[in-house]
């Protein structure tokens, strides 16, 4: 702020752009990024995405905006009457000059308590070293048996068994029932995914549900649960939610998957891809095998050239001397040719392109005296013009035509008098002559 207004000051005037400019800087630098929870009122959702709307309570209102990408997260339609916290910067729209507040996020009321709850143990178990990225597992590159862990109703279930069985239908599912939602769920994902661990019958195991809202994903919040994934002797994926869905089992899970799809496609290895890489080796690998073949026979077929007698080999080498030679001498007498040939051209060129001065001095003289007349002529036309202007102002001036004898007669308020019909007895008027002025009174008119 100081540089704000040490800037402002050094200027007398600026724009409304500049201060509205200047408006907004104070404000995102003084107000910090916070939850402000109000009342929706003229919510709008325009075809962008954009929503605009109003925050109020009883005593004051605000204008925001959530921009398309932010809106699209919302897993709940905003209505006008809802009671929301949105997390938003305070800003000013300066094309317009209005206040409003840039939100990025928005929950229901009552949501913050959870928010506040899932921070809490999220930090305590963290501050612990139960996320550690050191502890994470590395997942088995090629799992013959996957656990999965959730609601046998759920459509995450099938989602995952269909993933499985599109990227490797050789893997064998094994699935630990548990309710994914309600009272008591976290204690029952913990026991299934303990469980697991127990049996061991299992190379890598999968937490999953779909998506909902906080409340929805609660149980995957528990700190049980946190605890049973990092108790569990099996690598744990947690695929939980949708994308921009996080819950305390994502934290403690050794790897993170945004969909219980993807966490599948994560623990199973593309057969599909697989079977083409094995091609591709296979093909790679022959086509190294005849390459490295050829290349032994072709030195082999050097080599055997190589076995000659010394004699010929000397013969051949003063063939090829004299070959050389020749070569040479050719070489040389044609690069004198082309040096001779290209210095009498150049030659040639040098005697075309010498100026002729005396022609150049005499057009130079012409073209100076063609100068001089031009710009006399110039002269003469446009002292003309003056001359006629000029008479024809002096023509048009009013003061030629008071000098003949004529006048100018005013009424008091500067009106011109045309016609007898607008005087009237004693009325003053003003006379305007070619030298002074004289006030009268109309006596009679006719």
């Amino acid at each position: 702020m100081p540089d704000l207004l040490d800037q402002t000051t050094r200027q007398t005037v600026i724009s409304v752009a500049e201060l509205n400019r200047l408006a907004r800087t104070a404000i995102e630098r003084g107000v910090p990024l916070v939850w402000v929870a109000g009342e929706i009122s003229n919510f709008k959702r325009y075809d962008s995405g954009h929503c605009y709307f109003t925050l109020k309570d009883e005593a004051a209102q605000v204008d925001a905006v959530m921009f398309r990408h932010r809106a699209q997260h919302l897993d709940w339609p905003p209505e006008n009457g809802m009671q929301v916290e949105v997390r938003a910067t305070a800003t000013l729209y300066e094309a317009r000059g209005k206040f409003q507040l840039a939100v990025d996020a928005m929950r229901r009321a009552g949501l913050g308590a959870l928010y506040a709850a899932f921070e809490k143990l999220k930090a305590r178990l963290e501050q612990e070293g139960l996320f550690d990225v050191a502890l994470k597992r590395e997942l088995p590159p090629f799992p013959r048996t996957v656990g999965v862990v959730t609601s046998p109703q759920a459509a995450a279930l099938r989602d995952v068994i269909t993933a499985l069985r599109r990227r490797m239908p050789g893997i064998n599912v094994v699935i630990y029932p548990a309710p994914v939602q309600g009272e008591g769920a976290g204690a029952k994902i913990a026991e299934a995914i303990a469980l697991a661990g127990a049996r061991a019958e299992c190379d890598v195991l999968i937490v999953c549900r779909g998506g909902g809202s906080i409340e929805d994903l609660w149980a995957f919040n528990e700190e049980a649960v946190a605890r049973a994934i990092r108790a569990c002797p099996l690598p744990v994926v947690s695929g939980v939610g949708h994308e921009t869905d996080f819950t305390i089992a994502d934290f403690a899970a050794d790897m993170r998957a945004p969909t219980p799809t993807a966490a599948a496609e994560l623990v199973s290895p593309d057969g599909v891809k697989l079977k083409r890489d094995v091609l591709l080796s296979g093909q790679q690998l022959a086509r190294v095998f005849a390459r490295g073949i050829e290349d032994r026979m072709q030195r082999l077929d050097y080599l055997s050239r190589r076995l000659t007698h010394p004699g010929e080999r000397i013969r051949n080498q003063v063939i090829h001397l004299q070959h050389l030679a020749s070569r040479l001498r050719g070489e040389w007498r044609r690069g004198a040719d082309e040096q001779s040939w290209a210095l009498r051209d150049a030659a040639q060129r040098l005697r075309a392109a010498a100026p002729d001065m005396a022609m150049l001095m005499q057009q130079q003289q012409e073209l100076a005296r063609r100068l001089r007349g031009a710009v006399r002529e110039h002269m003469t036309a446009a002292a003309e013009r003056v001359t006629a202007v000029r008479s024809h102002l002096l023509h048009l001036n009013p003061q030629r035509v008071l000098e003949r004898g004529y006048s100018i007669t005013e009424t008091a308020d500067g009106a011109i008098i045309r016609d007898s019909a607008q005087l009237s007895e004693e009325q003053e008027l003003k006379v305007t002559l070619a030298r002074g002025w004289a006030g009268v009174r109309v006596k009679r008119t006719g």
